[in-house]
């Protein structure tokens, strides 16, 4: 099944043709008389999306809806009011009650079925990201604090520009908001800057456009990189159906065919708004959860989780290309003397003055990490045995020229370090494994310390 609907309707009529439609379009459907029946359905399965008929403005659906939208555990299913009277009264009240849409009858199957994918697709968005947010949590990532709306972020697509300054003034009063106004040529230029947009209103009703024209218009925001994330509002003229359909499918997140007021223009704009935002801060905590889960703490360097990833795609890079790279191990002399003798704080600083002069001292395309308490990696791609060789010098020189601060009161520290290199041998006729290199340069590195440390040493097969 791709999806369960509870259908809540008090008239049997309603409900066997609403039920008919969603099972031949192959969802799992329930249907219920009440309310009361409707929430002991969801206590047992919460369905995807309901279907509830809000015909009485003063009847519990609306209460209904509203006791959904304010649980978390509910909150994110989706709600389409069927049945109520298309009138603009009864359009608000039922989307100000927690309605994604409203579909009067006589219902139009093209325009509902589409808008049950709509939903559909949002509603497994948003659980896939939670989901993944719930396992971020788990892991004790930090949840990030709900943001607020920005401003600037509102963008009214229109090519009649007289209409769309007097539309734009409107819903700058109705959003107590910045509206800016652009055509839809102007929309598609890529800029990717700060003025990256949150929600689109594309009026449809003026600037003469054709249904493909707002096809490709909606189709080409949705597929590029600097607006694919921005939610989509379309206003269309009366009895276009089909047109709305098809631009739900395209990506738009809702489609209006008719006449509306701008109290419920407003009121749709907010809902994108908000839900845009909050799609934005589970990406954000995806995010950064991802990066501390591939970060050292610590020092912010990559992790030797990472680094064991990202060298395979080095050596697979370098074999391709016929380039040798090189890695290199670095450990810091008499670590523990520093511990013991000023203080695991004092470690602590020395460990990150090390890991800000790696990060400074190599190329962009150069790995650092850190893999251990106090020993450290670095590949370099497109790294000859010289090129090697002198960066080695060069870093240990670094290091030993400028004492370490390890904290007020504390005279700074003169610290050392020794290095192992091991060059991937591309021209020995052999398939050398990324655990035989690793074992290469940490031999070379145990060389160093045991010839004194403060010292270089090179892998002998490498040599």
């Amino acid at each position: 099944m791709s999806g369960k609907i509870l259908i809540v309707d008090s008239i049997s009529t309603n409900r066997i043709v609403l039920r008919v439609k969603m099972l031949a379009a192959r969802y799992e459907v329930d249907a219920v008389a009440s309310c009361a029946e409707a929430t002991g359905r969801i206590a047992i399965s919460q369905p995807d999306l309901i279907l509830i008929n809000l015909t009485d403005a003063q009847g519990e659906g609306h209460a209904f809806c509203r006791r959904l939208r304010a649980d978390p555990t509910t909150a994110n299913i989706a709600i389409i009011s069927v049945g109520v009277l298309d009138t603009a009264a009864a359009r608000f009240g039922a989307l100000d009650a927690g309605a994604d849409d409203v579909l009067p009858r006589p219902i139009s199957d093209t325009l509902l079925l589409a808008r049950v994918r709509s939903l559909m697709r949002r509603r497994n968005m948003s659980r896939e990201l939670q989901m993944r947010d719930g396992t971020n949590r788990n892991f004790g990532f930090e949840e990030i604090a709900a943001q607020l709306i920005t401003p600037s972020r509102i963008t009214l697509l229109s090519d009649a520009p007289t209409a769309g300054e007097f539309l734009a003034a409107e819903l700058r009063e109705g959003l107590t908001q910045p509206v800016r106004v652009l055509t839809s040529d102007e929309a598609l230029v890529d800029t990717g800057g700060p003025d990256m947009t949150d929600l689109f209103i594309i009026d449809g009703t003026v600037g003469g456009y054709a249904p493909r024209q707002l096809f490709r218009l909606v189709a080409d925001l949705r597929a590029r990189q600097a607006t694919r994330l921005a939610a989509q509002m379309v206003i269309l003229p009366s009895e276009q159906n089909e047109a709305a359909a098809m631009l739900l499918d395209l990506g738009a997140d809702d489609v209006i065919p008719g006449a509306v007021e701008m109290q419920e223009l407003v009121l749709r704009a907010r809902a994108l708004v908000r839900q845009k935002m909050d799609q934005d801060r589970l990406r954000d905590s995806l995010r950064d959860g991802l990066h501390a889960a591939i970060t050292d703490p610590l020092t912010g360097l990559y992790n030797r989780r990472y680094a064991e990833t990202h060298l395979r795609h080095i050596a697979e890079q370098a074999r391709a290309v016929g380039r040798e790279y090189a890695l290199m191990m670095i450990d810091i002399d008499h670590f523990k003397r520093i511990n013991d003798g000023y203080g695991h704080a004092a470690g602590d600083l020395v460990l990150r003055g090390l890991a800000d002069r790696l990060k400074q001292n190599f190329r962009p395309e150069d790995l650092v990490a850190r893999i251990g308490g106090e020993e450290f990696l670095i590949a370099m791609p497109r790294t000859s045995l010289s090129e090697a060789k002198a960066a080695a010098q060069r870093l240990r020189r670094l290091v030993n020229m400028r004492p370490f601060a390890i904290g007020d009161n504390q005279q700074d520290l003169h610290v050392t370090i020794s290095v192992g290199v091991a060059l991937d041998r591309l021209d020995c006729g052999m398939i050398e494994t990324l655990g035989d290199l690793f074992k290469r340069a940490d031999a070379a590195l145990y060389r160093a310390k045991a010839n004194g440390r403060d010292a270089i040493s090179i892998s002998q097969t490498a040599a």
